[in-house]
Order: structure tokens, then C-alpha cells, then sequence
């Protein structure tokens, strides 16, 4: 079975409205950053000091479980090990209105995590890295142990964030049973992982799809 993965995450932001969006990416290049190298080329010119802006250990948790842009700007800049004590209890508040959005309580997930749990692990937005257990996301049964090329990693943060118990939760359920869905599908974002084939050699990644 599949875990949740962050791709879940942004259709239920779309969904009830909660995430906002902006362009973060407002840096551009002008003449003044061009410098001319010994052949006589232009070439940009990075000297000076620079500021870190955004990091991502783990893809889309920051953008889902952020109230606003001040935090999700500042969880950029803070180093992984101050961002437990600065984010949890935010990240939890999220989590709880995320679902209270549809009417219901977190409910512990496929892997036993209540949601404190779930959120002290996600605010730390760092990759383990188990040098004696296999490499992955997860893949139903090591959990965190690593990310391959081809690890779903948003359908696996869905599931783990809204999948319950069985990891089906939100899946789009007809809870009155009057033939219409009471619950949205939050598992997966509907995106297959099929046919991903990286190479074994730099740059690993393939072309982008048509």
C-alpha cells in the first residue's frame, strides 16, 4: 500500500482554501551581476555573502502545514535542529484544522503515529539515512530509511497525514450512504509513479515529460 505523500496535501489546500501562494522566486540577473572572465565571456558573478532561502528535505510539508507565508519563510531559514521547538505545535494546530475542515478528528495513521508524533517528525525537515536498511520513503515496511528517484513521495506523505488507521481514510467515501461522497480523496494526488525510469548516471533523472 501506498503512504501518503505531499501530493494529497496540496489538493486539500486547494480544496478548503487554507494555502496561499506566492512567487518566492523574485531573484533575477541583471548586467550589474555579470562579471567578464579571463576569455573575455560574461559570467555571473557570485561574489559577496549570501542568504539561504528555502530548503526541502521533505517535499511539500513545509508549503501544507505553514499558516502563512512569514512561516513557511521563516521554516526556510531555520537550521533543522531549532525548527522542532519553533514548528510543532504550529504544524499540529494545522494538521487539526486541516481535518476539522471535513468534520473530523486526526486519526492515528498506518504507521501507529498520533498526530503530536506525526508532527514532531515532519517539522524537522531533515532525510534519514539507514546505512543497514534499504533506501526509501517507504515501501511498506521501511519507513524514512531514505528517497530513491522513485519514491511517490507525496501519495506517501498523504497517506501518512490522512489515511488513518488502514491508509484509505480519505478516499472518497459515502459515509451517509446516500450515493454521494461525504469525504474527498486526500490518499493520492492522482499523479502515477509508472514508468519513472532514472538512469544510473548523471544527471539520474530523465527527460521531462511531454
Amino acid at each position: 500500500m501506498k503512504l501518503i505523500n505531499l501530493k494529497t496535501l496540496f489538493i486539500l489546500l486547494a480544496l478548503v482554501g487554507f494555502m496561499s501562494c506566492s512567487n518566492d522566486d523574485d531573484a533575477t540577473i541583471t548586467p550589474d551581476d555579470m562579471m567578464m572572465d579571463d576569455d573575455g565571456g560574461m559570467v555571473v558573478d557570485f561574489s559577496g555573502t549570501f542568504v539561504q532561502e528555502d530548503q526541502m528535505g521533505r517535499p511539500g510539508i513545509n508549503t501544507v502545514l505553514s499558516p502563512d507565508n512569514t512561516t513557511e519563510n521563516a521554516f526556510n531559514v531555520t537550521i533543522p535542529s531549532e525548527q522542532g521547538a519553533a514548528f510543532q505545535s504550529t504544524f499540529l494546530q494545522r494538521a487539526v484544522d486541516l481535518h476539522a475542515a471535513f468534520g473530523v478528528e486526526y486519526e492515528t495513521n498506518i504507521l501507529g503515529l498520533d498526530a503530536p508524533t506525526l508532527t514532531t517528525i515532519l517539522a524537522s525537515d531533515v532525510l534519514q539515512v539507514a546505512p543497514n536498511a534499504p533506501t526509501s520513503y517507504f515501501d511498506g515496511t521501511n519507513v524514512l530509511t531514505g528517497r530513491t528517484l522513485t519514491d511517490d513521495v507525496i501519495d506517501i506523505s498523504l497517506i501518512l497525514f490522512f489515511g488513518g488507521q488502514n491508509g484509505d481514510r480519505f478516499n472518497g467515501q459515502d459515509l451517509d450512504g446516500d450515493g454521494t461522497p461525504d469525504l474527498p480523496i486526500l490518499v493520492t494526488d492522482g499523479v502515477s509513479a509508472a514508468g519513472e525510469t532514472p538512469s544510473s548516471s548523471f544527471p539520474y533523472l530523465e527527460a521531462p515529460h511531454n
